[in-house]
């Protein structure tokens, strides 16, 4: 049986969950995208092919295994985008727990059933419906569990907006030890550069004591402030909102000393370099096309 353990988000990766490229279905209807970014690329027929998202996740799969991480795959599903398992389930100490995710993507949770499996039954837990969450607005910190959200009466009008204010309630409940701090995201169905997907769209801690930041994507200052006072202003590594448009925060930690990053991201790779980081590179521009990269890609289940 699989001992689950993730205290927080940069911890020496042993197991985890990556998605499949492998056949995620036709083209979406404009009608069927999920986001801004991805409806951008249905309309202006730049849409990813299943063939090039299959070599950018192979690239970072032979990452993982050469970094000595067990890999498991999802079970292939016929027509099916299954790249982006964050969102179907994340893991907190050693509590997993699923995502309420879109209704028409349910079938994607059944299709890690052979991890669920090795998983004991106590340690799975299964929120109520009106508890809407996704693992990319969950971050474990220590002693801290970060969570990005959306309040406002519009809530139900965003696609966008994933994790609500009852999922904040119910993570305080499961883990009263912990220190819940949740962040107001900046929503929109429409433009992807004022759109904070989840909440590693805008905010990624790296390393023991740094962070990736986008203040824009913040929709109350004094919350981003925090961040930055807690970090530390010579810590924090600030995107514009161009390259928060191309997922310069979703960036993934193996370890507090690797991370791997797209190689397209010149300035924030260099920047790593010179803070002591070793930066793995990959290609993933095609599958940044739909509003998600590499942490968006990953479940991790065990961190030590």
């Amino acid at each position: 049986m699989l001992q689950l353990n993730v205290q927080n988000e940069t911890s020496l990766l042993k197991a985890v969950v990556l998605g499949t490229a492998k056949s995620p279905g036709p083209v979406p209807l404009p009608e069927e995208a999920y986001d801004p970014k991805s409806l951008e690329n249905i309309l202006a027929g730049t849409y990813p092919k299943e063939e090039d998202m299959v070599m950018e996740m192979e690239a970072f799969n032979a990452v993982l295994q050469k970094h000595g991480v067990k890999v498991f795959r999802p079970e292939v599903l016929k027509d099916c985008n299954q790249i982006f398992s964050r969102d179907i389930a994340f893991v907190i100490e050693n509590k997993l727990i699923k995502a309420n995710i879109l209704p028409d993507r349910e079938k994607e949770f059944d299709a890690i059933i052979h991890v669920l499996d090795v998983i004991h039954d106590e340690n799975i837990l299964i929120p109520p419906k009106e508890v809407h969450v996704e693992g990319g607005d969950v971050m474990p910190w220590n002693d801290y569990i970060f969570i990005g959200t959306y309040s406002g009466d519009d809530y139900a009008s965003y696609i966008t907006a994933r994790t609500n204010v009852a999922a904040v309630e119910y993570l305080k409940e499961q883990f009263p030890h912990k220190k819940i701090k949740s962040f107001e995201l900046r929503k929109s169905n429409t433009n992807p550069r004022e759109n904070a997907l989840h909440l590693d769209c805008c905010f990624q801690p790296i390393g023991k004591d740094k962070a990736i930041l986008h203040k824009n994507g913040f929709l109350v200052e004094k919350e981003y402030q925090w961040l930055v006072d807690y970090f530390g202003k010579d810590n924090v590594f600030e995107i514009s909102s161009d390259e928060m448009y191309q997922m310069f925060s979703n960036v993934f930690s193996i370890s507090p000393k690797v991370i791997v990053s797209e190689k397209s991201f010149t300035r924030l790779n260099k920047w790593l370099r010179e803070q002591g980081f070793t930066v793995e590179e990959v290609p993933y521009s095609e599958i940044g096309k739909q509003e998600g990269l590499l942490r968006c890609s990953t479940l991790p289940l065990i961190r030590i």
